[in-house]
């Protein structure tokens, strides 16, 4: 039984032997069979706190590695071992700064059979999202800014790690919708940007983790404002409604008909040929101007979805069959912001005849569907 134990030993160091020996000879004679390479597994662009991961040919003695690894430009990270330490995972501690080039290198390093090597990578950050297009064009003139169409910036991928700002000249407050694919954003000054006026807008973006001077502009436009029409009636609100209410003739003197002055922009509710009130309007703009003739209520609803331009329109009565044309209260945002009552009296809308709060309500409940409608000048 001990022979045989004795016998199993030598054979057991036999092997042993045979391959240090083996291992001795390839070391002299094809030392290149044994030495170190490694590759880095990143080789699109990483995210900000993305792990980097490099793979050795051979496991390698850690501390070599770790004392000569050197990452341009500086930052903060740990490291973790994997695989036997044939795996080298790099974690940064912060972030990796965005849409930067990056060199690791490693000097002087030695797998376990105590060969050197040195090793360089390089490895990139996502860029930040680009600007695909923006709105108004850089050095449009005669701009009529309002909810229909505001200023709008498109990206060309989602915004869901990133923050975006916006810097105005004049400066005004804004208010922002953001689309549910988080590629595109609206926005509009609170109370309107002002008329004949040269605006700036510059577009910043960061990553969401970083501090606020991460900020980087990645574009920016500048618009001039349309001038406001001029009338010969007086400027004063109260005086011209008083006037469009005394001066309106009627052209139906039975039932309830609603008149609109598009040269005045301004609306009479009549009922029986007396003028009961007047109103401040917005019409369409140039280009899309609001039809003349004479029309009606075809449809009503209290708060009728614009799939086309993605805004409420309050107390809605249609005045064309096909509903492409009405008049409903300033449209409302899905998030809660509402067109700027400064733009009544201005022809700034799509179409649509667009009254005040308060007036559209007086309106929508005091019309009837079959009313009729006059538009003219």
């Amino acid at each position: 039984m001990d022979i045989k134990k004795d016998l199993l030993f030598l054979i057991s160091a036999g092997s042993g032997f045979l391959l240090l020996a083996a291992l001795a000879y390839l070391l002299h004679f094809h030392p290149g069979a044994f030495r170190p390479s490694a590759s880095i597994r990143q080789t699109n662009a990483i995210g900000s706190t993305q792990i980097l991961e490099i793979d050795f040919s051979f496991p390698v003695v850690t501390q070599t590695i770790e004392k000569n690894l050197t990452i341009l430009p500086e930052a903060e990270f740990s490291i973790n071992w994997s695989n036997h330490n044939q795996t080298l995972k790099i974690i940064p501690k912060s972030l990796w700064a965005p849409q930067t080039n990056y060199l690791l290198s490693i000097a002087s390093g030695k797998n376990i059979f105590q060969l050197g090597f040195s090793q360089d990578f390089s490895f990139s950050t996502k860029p930040f999202p680009k600007i695909k297009s923006l709105v108004p064009l850089e050095g449009e003139k005669n701009v009529a800014v309002d909810i229909e169409e505001p200023v709008a910036v498109s990206f060309d991928r989602p915004l869901d790690e990133y923050s975006v700002k916006f810097e105005v000249s004049p400066s005004v407050q804004l208010e922002y919708q953001m689309n549910e694919e988080k590629t595109n954003i609206k926005l509009l000054a609170k109370n309107n940007f002002d008329w004949k006026t040269h605006y700036q807008i510059g577009v910043f973006v960061k990553q969401n983790m970083q501090k606020d001077d991460g900020y980087v502009k990645v574009g920016q436009t500048s618009f001039e404002t349309t001038a406001p029409p001029s009338t010969d009636w007086s400027s004063d609100l109260t005086t011209l409604l008083a006037q469009a209410k005394d001066q309106t003739k009627p052209v139906i003197n039975t039932g309830k008909y609603i008149d609109v002055n598009l040269k005045y922009q301004v609306m009479v509710i009549f009922e029986n040929g007396k003028a009961l009130d007047a109103y401040r309007i917005s019409s369409g703009k140039k280009g899309l101007e609001t039809p003349e003739g004479q029309f009606k209520i075809e449809n009503k609803s209290p708060r009728a979805w614009s799939p086309k331009y993605g805004l409420f329109m309050p107390n809605w009565m249609a005045i064309l069959p096909s509903g492409e044309v009405g008049i409903h209260e300033l449209p409302v945002w899905p998030g809660g912001f509402q067109e700027g009552a400064s733009h009544l009296g201005i022809p700034v809308s799509h179409g649509c005849i667009r009254l005040g709060t308060e007036s559209a309500r007086r309106v929508y409940g005091w019309a009837e569907i079959g009313t009729p409608v006059v538009v003219h000048k």
